[in-house]
């Protein structure tokens, strides 16, 4: 897939007067990449477009105007973008209470997700015999501190992708951890923009 490049970034006037067309098609698109695994766990599946936005909301956030300031931003999302032959998704951990609770208490309902990023907890399984693991981006958490954002590629082989094609092979994303088992299929509309993504040049 084309990473974003630095001439794709419109200026902070010109963003601002598509902004709100931009951001509705966004979301809309997202809908579709997003897909929760138990009540605690969200992946939105990243392409393009998606890190673009993303790019492009944070140069406006922070009133980024320097080409070479944005070209790091640039350079920082790009690592979103999948490569050939491979899924990236951005993983949150949810903690919907989060409004009543000690910074303390937060830390303590993350951590529990502690060996969450190690390699072979999170799967993305297509019967009868197709496991993709997750991999994940390092440095997002320690060992006495676990992130509540964390980025993950699956490497999706040929005979990934033909089984991802095959709508009567059922898809699932699985994970796998001592304190959080839990599993969601995957859905025809998500499956449908993996398989673009993967198609993508």
């Amino acid at each position: 897939m084309r990473k974003v490049e630095l001439s794709d970034v419109k200026d902070l006037v010109a963003y601002e007067k598509v902004r709100d067309s931009v951001r509705a098609r966004t979301i809309e698109l997202t809908k579709d990449r997003r897909i929760s695994v138990g009540d605690r766990l969200t992946f939105l599946f990243e392409n393009r477009d998606t890190v673009l936005f993303q790019i492009q909301e944070m140069v406006r956030t922070e009133r980024i105007v320097q080409p070479a300031k944005i070209q790091e931003e640039v350079d920082s999302y790009n690592a979103l973008v999948p490569g050939a032959d491979e899924l990236s998704a951005t993983l949150f951990i949810e903690i919907p209470e989060l409004v009543r609770m000690t910074s303390a208490q937060v830390r303590e309902a993350v951590n529990r997700f502690q060996g969450l990023d190690k390699d072979g907890v999170i799967w993305l399984r297509i019967r009868p015999d197709v496991s993709l693991p997750a991999h994940f981006e390092e440095g997002h958490s320690k060992e006495e501190k676990m992130a509540a954002v964390h980025y993950l590629r699956f490497a999706v082989p040929p005979a990934g992708r033909a089984a991802l094609a095959d709508a009567s092979r059922p898809a699932a994303l699985v994970v796998d951890h001592p304190n959080y088992r839990a599993e969601a299929p995957v859905p025809a509309a998500l499956r449908a923009e993996l398989l673009k993504d993967l198609a993508s040049p």
